[in-house]
């Protein structure tokens, strides 16, 4: 499936979508490298259970998702059934469609189909604009500017009043960031498909931002993928409201995939990255990543678990409350 879910087919999506099983695994990847060096211990089953969690009180809102439940000593159960942990979540299969490569891409093809495949972008939204963020980045090389997004200025560590929305592809082989026009365009999206899936984002961010809030998280920014179905309704896939998908802090401290991040942007590596990225075959230009170490390693799998647990609010991991992991990480930082 990719670099950190494996994807069990049990009926493939033809004229009716089909049906299979994600397993979460405990593999993790960076900066669209692919599959890091390391596993991180129970990193699977705590994205499992979180997004499950999140897809319940989605669909309690009325929103359609391809969340069918969790599979539990292969019994299918709702969130609130578990006795244990578990990586494996049921969901309904939409076809994924790609469009041609020839001297750039060709997304024609989403004009003409009617319904029941994943739509090509990612959706991002943002709350806040934390220090490293890809937007500011492209504000400095002047792609964007903050009008585009109704503000007046942009700049790091600023909480937005209201949040907005961005867009990249999802089906290309280096993602890009899209304009409005763009992204509603090569999805084949009219007028009011466009603004209904920008109002799906704003409500999906507003259920995440209040129930991590409760645990003391900030949710900084996230991103959600949509298909539609085959009545051409949107439906929210792949995953939700995890620590991969999402940036969360608790208390100025990065707790998501990004503490990840952090890590490697101080090795020469990620300078390898930066210089390469985007040139065919960057990946064997790069090299092997380095390895995390031990104490990375042992806190990485605290911080999931610790998620997993005041997010969630059941007690599946027997961890250390996440406020005592990010003063251990603190400190060891």
């Amino acid at each position: 499936m990719g670099s950190v879910k494996d994807l069990i087919v049990i009926k493939e999506p033809s004229e009716k979508l089909g049906e299979g099983i994600f397993e979460f695994s405990d593999r993790f990847s960076v900066f669209d490298y692919g599959e890091m060096p390391d596993k991180i211990e129970g990193k699977g089953c705590s994205l499992c259970l979180i997004s499950a969690f999140f897809f319940e009180k989605i669909e309690d809102k009325g929103m359609k998702t391809h969340y069918l439940g969790l599979i539990e000593n292969e019994k299918l159960k709702r969130f609130d059934e578990l006795e244990g942990v578990t990586n494996k979540m049921r969901i309904r299969l939409v076809r994924v469609i790609r469009p041609k490569k020839e001297n750039g891409y060709d997304y024609s093809i989403f004009k003409r189909e009617r319904g029941n495949f994943l739509l090509p972008l990612e959706i991002i939204y943002r709350n806040k604009i934390p220090e490293g963020s890809s937007l500011l980045r492209r504000i400095e090389k002047g792609e964007v500017s903050p009008k585009d997004f109704g503000l007046k200025e942009i700049r790091a560590g600023m909480k937005l009043e209201r949040p907005i929305i961005d867009f990249s592809t999802k089906l290309e082989d280096i993602d890009r960031y899209l304009s409005y026009e763009e992204a509603k365009n090569i999805a084949g999206l009219s007028d009011s498909e466009f603004e209904e899936l920008k109002n799906i984002t704003l409500e999906i961010n507003e259920l995440i931002t209040r129930e991590t809030s409760k645990v003391g998280l900030e949710n900084e920014d996230g991103k959600i993928e949509m298909a539609f179905d085959v009545d051409r309704n949107f439906m929210i896939v792949d995953a939700v409201g995890t620590p991969d998908e999402c940036r969360f802090s608790f208390d100025g401290f990065e707790v998501s995939k990004e503490f990840l991040r952090i890590y490697y942007r101080k090795t020469e590596w990620f300078e390898r990255v930066k210089r390469y990225k985007g040139l065919p075959n960057w990946r064997e230009l790069v090299g092997r990543p380095p390895e995390l170490t031990k104490d990375i390693k042992r806190l990485s799998s605290l911080i999931y678990k610790s998620l997993c647990n005041e997010i969630t609010g059941r007690k599946f991991f027997d961890v250390p409350k996440l406020k005592e992991i990010v003063k251990e990480f603190r400190e060891m930082l």
